[in-house]
């Protein structure tokens, strides 16, 4: 019997919710100077693009029907080369503890190591090189949980209020640590909760018709 290739989903991943979210990620390197050269005030700008940009691209997805499976994707990479951004160079400055980078570091390498799995394993067939890093053949969609949405957006807070903290008029230092403490035990419980949720993803079947996604990501 012939081999017959199964039908292949193709979507648009050329739209500007995309681009804004690359945008995002191209200015991380930018960011990452800033703060190792101690200029701060210009990286509280591009922390003030990356919020914005970051609100405009979910926007425009949902409001004019721009969803893609890649977004799903870009959205949180952006997210997490940001985070990665600020807490190396933030623990480079130490304006927060190395331990608490690491703990950090190491969620995002784990949750990274594991996407790559799922991407290779949800992959239709035939499982080529090419195939695996065209992401206009979607094979699986990120789906952040609950615990994961609160760590991000306290992570978020924890970094912008260390970045800013070096041209603030008063001491936050207090503050900071009680902050730092609970990212600290967000970052592990967010983690273990990719591993043994069963919604963290939805592989999606390659004889569904091209439709957008139903997560509200960009």
């Amino acid at each position: 019997m012939p081999f017959r290739q199964a039908a292949v989903i193709k979507e648009n991943i050329y739209t500007l919710p995309n681009l804004l979210t690359l945008s995002r990620i191209a200015a991380c390197p930018v960011l990452g100077w800033a703060i190792v050269h101690d200029e701060f005030y210009l990286a509280t700008g591009l922390l003030v693009y990356a919020g914005l940009t970051d609100w405009v691209d979910g926007y425009l997805a949902r409001r004019f029907d721009m969803r893609s499976v890649l977004g799903t994707i870009l959205d949180p990479a952006a997210d997490k080369t940001l985070m990665t951004t600020l807490t190396i160079t933030l623990a480079m400055k130490d304006l927060i503890p190395v331990p608490l980078a690491a703990i950090i570091l190491g969620r995002d390498v784990l949750l990274s190591l594991t996407a790559f799995y799922i991407r290779y394993t949800s992959l239709p067939p035939p499982k080529t090189f090419k195939r695996y890093w065209d992401f206009s053949i979607p094979s699986a969609e990120v789906r952040p949980t609950g615990i994961s949405k609160v760590n991000t957006a306290l992570q978020l807070l924890l970094m912008g209020t260390a970045t800013i903290s070096p041209i603030l008029p008063l001491d936050i230092s207090l503050p900071l640590q009680g902050l730092q403490w609970i990212v600290a035990g967000t970052t592990i419980w967010s983690g273990a909760s990719y591993v043994f949720a069963k919604d963290g993803f939805r592989v999606i079947s390659s004889a569904a018709k091209n439709r957008p996604p139903s997560g509200p990501s960009a």
